[in-house]
Parts: structure tokens; sequence; C-alpha cells
């Protein structure tokens, strides 16, 4: 059976088009961002150089891109057209005339929807839970450095412990639906989540206990945001509906957290143990201040540096692990649009059928990239300062 096809220039013609959105974002972003630069601290210092742009560029098209999902994509990204199975690259859908831009895939679904669908599971599960990472690694990383002793022994072992399993390997125990069906993975989302509410709490006592009743509305803030995302990432309740995560997708969450935080205390830890012995730190101390306000207002914000660099390349390495979870069909649904599951799903019929393949493995190479590039002119930015 014929199909009415365009050709490769309605191909790239209606791709470019399709992201007009995310053009029109980026060059808001861009203009403002070059406008008002030397305003815009270590953001602004990224558009001094080409590195710079190029990895913010990238990033900032997958987050629109992202964003703008539901107006980019032409197809629902589980949508079969039965008739479409494994037609090439422009194809046209009898039914609705538009094109299957990137072709079909082996079940009929639009390859194109779902790499544009499937940059909303990776840019929502890598970064957040990078960002729990980090806040986890970081209230136990402060303390190990700045008391040393017992405390940093205990917590340096617990760190090493798992930092002594293949990562690969503990991946693979904590997202298989053994573990998925205990209530494991409850526990650990229990344990994780609640270190951002100490953290902001500790950090606001620190700063502001001298003025009770600013510290008090800060507290009450941290404790019903705090409280309300608990809610909704460990029991699933969120009583707005807005906070939801599956079970399948907290396998991974918690898998990321806790194979992740250990790098990050350690990277706390050596930073730590360095900038404790600075003058402004021992200046801090002469004043009689705290050691939680020393470690969160005087060590911390001389160490975001390389944290925020590591921050960077530890959301790339989380895309690449939940695009290998994706490949070996482990966490997500088997139906999911993500990157890793695009992959795994056009691999079968690899021979026969390259155009599937493609366009998951180009968005990931790409969106990793355009981390890596980001951290390189954070590196550089961070060394001048």
């Amino acid at each position: 059976m014929e199909f009415e096809t365009v050709g490769i220039f309605g191909i790239v013609i209606g791709v470019i088009a399709r992201f007009w959105p995310v053009w029109l974002a980026l060059g808001i972003i861009l203009a403002l961002s070059l406008r008002y630069k030397k305003m815009l601290g270590l953001y602004g210092h990224l558009f001094d150089t080409g590195v710079g742009i190029a990895g913010l560029m990238i990033c900032l098209f997958w987050l629109f891109t992202a964003i703008f999902a539901d107006v980019i994509a032409p197809f629902d990204p589980l949508q079969q057209v039965a008739i479409l199975k494994n037609a090439v690259p422009g194809t046209v859908d009898p039914g609705s005339g538009l094109p299957f831009l990137f072709g079909g895939d082996r079940l009929a679904r639009d390859v194109f929807s779902r790499m544009v669908f499937g940059s909303q599971i990776v840019l929502v599960i890598a970064p957040a839970a990078t960002m729990f990472a980090l806040m986890v690694g970081t209230t136990l990383g402060l303390p190990a450095g700045y008391y040393g002793g017992r405390i940093d022994n205990f917590l340096s072992f617990l760190a090493n412990l798992v930092l002594a399993f293949p990562v690969i390997l503990l991946f693979y125990l904590l997202v298989t639906p053994g573990i998925r069906e205990t209530a494991i993975p409850q526990w650990l989302a229990g344990i994780f989540f609640i270190f951002p509410v100490i953290f902001f709490g500790t950090l606001f006592y620190t700063r502001f206990k001298s003025r009770p009743g600013l510290l008090a509305a800060q507290l009450a803030i941290t404790a019903l945001i705090g409280g309300w995302v608990y809610i909704g990432l460990v029991f699933n309740k969120d009583p707005l509906g807005i906070i939801s995560i599956r079970p399948n997708e907290l396998n991974i969450f918690v898998a990321v957290v806790f194979a992740s935080s250990p790098g990050v205390f350690r990277i706390v830890r050596g930073l730590t143990m360095d900038i404790k012995t600075r003058d402004y730190v021992a200046a801090a101390q002469t004043r009689g201040e705290n050691p939680w306000y020393i470690m969160l207002w005087e060590v911390l914000p001389n160490a975001r540096g390389p944290l925020i660099v590591d921050a960077c390349l530890r959301i790339g390495y989380t895309t690449i692990l939940l695009g290998t979870l994706g490949y070996f069909g482990l966490g997500l649904a088997p139906e999911s649009p993500d990157w890793g599951t695009g992959i795994k799903e056009s691999s079968r019929l690899l021979r026969a059928y390259i155009h599937p393949a493609l366009p998951p493995v180009f968005a990931l190479m790409s969106f990793v990239l355009g981390l890596n590039l980001l951290a390189d002119a954070l590196r550089e930015q961070s060394l001048k300062d």
C-alpha cells in the first residue's frame, strides 16, 4: 500500500516548524541574558565563551522541549496507527494528514512525538534526583569534613560501603520488580526526601534565629512546602494532585539518590576540610558563630563552584543510566517514551529499519553533550573565581 510522503526538505522544515515555541523561548532568553549578563553573576559569565553558550543553549533547548511537548508533538506518544508500522520518515498519516516526521516504530507510533515526550521523563527524573542527592550528600558531608573524628569515620564508612558496590549492579537490584513490590523503596524515599527539609530548616535557623518573626515564617513555609512534596513523593497522596510519582519511577528516583549521594558526600567533605582552614572561617569562629552557621554560610558558598560543576556532570551521568535502564527494560513501563526504551524498542529491528533508533540516540547524546559543555564552562569560571 502506497502512502503520501514528504521529501527530506519537507521533513527538515517540518521539524523546525514544530519546535517554534522552543525557538521563541530560546530567543527571548538569549536576548535578555546578553542584555543583562553583567548583572547575572555566574550565569552571565557563561555567555563570555562559545562553550558556555553552546552548552546552555543545548540544555535549554531540551528543557523547553519538555515544557512545550504537548504543543510540539503532533501525535500522542502512545497512539498507534496500525497501517504506519515501521513507516519511513515523512510518511503522511491518512487520517490526520500530518506526517510522521521521523517515521513510525514497530508498534506504529510516531517516533518524533515519542522523542519529544521522552524529554519530559529525562528532565524530570535526572535533575530532580540529582538535586536530592546533592541535598543528602551536602547535609552529611559538611559535618563530616568540619568536625572530623568519629562523625567523619562513621559517615565515610557508610559512603565507602555504598561506593564499593558496582553501580550498574546496584541500580539493577534497586529497580527490579521484586524490590519494587516491597516497602524498601518507600522506606528509602522516606529517609532521603526528609533531607531537603532538614537542610533548609537548618539554613534558615542559623541565619535568622535572632529575628524570631522572620524565622517563624520561613520555617513554616519550609515545613509546608517540604511536607507537601514529601507526602506527594513518598506516599503519592498529594491532596492537590500536583505531585505524584508511580512506583516504578520511585524505584529509579531512590536508586539514583542512593547511588549518587556518597559521591557528593566525598566531594563536600573534601572541600569542607580545605575551606575550614581559611582565614574567614577562623574569623567567624572568633566571632562565636555556631558551627552549622559556619558550615552553611561560610563554607558552602565558597564550595559552590565545584558542586555546580559536579551537579551538571552528575545529571548527564544519571541521564545515561536512565537510558541504560530503559534499554534493559528496567524501571519505567515498557510503553514509556523515554529515550532508553525507544532505543531498546528500535534495536530489535535495527538491520531492517534504522530510522526509529536515530532520534532517541541523538536526543540522549546531545543532552549529555550540552551538560558536559556547560560543566566545562562552569569549571573554567570557578577556576577564575
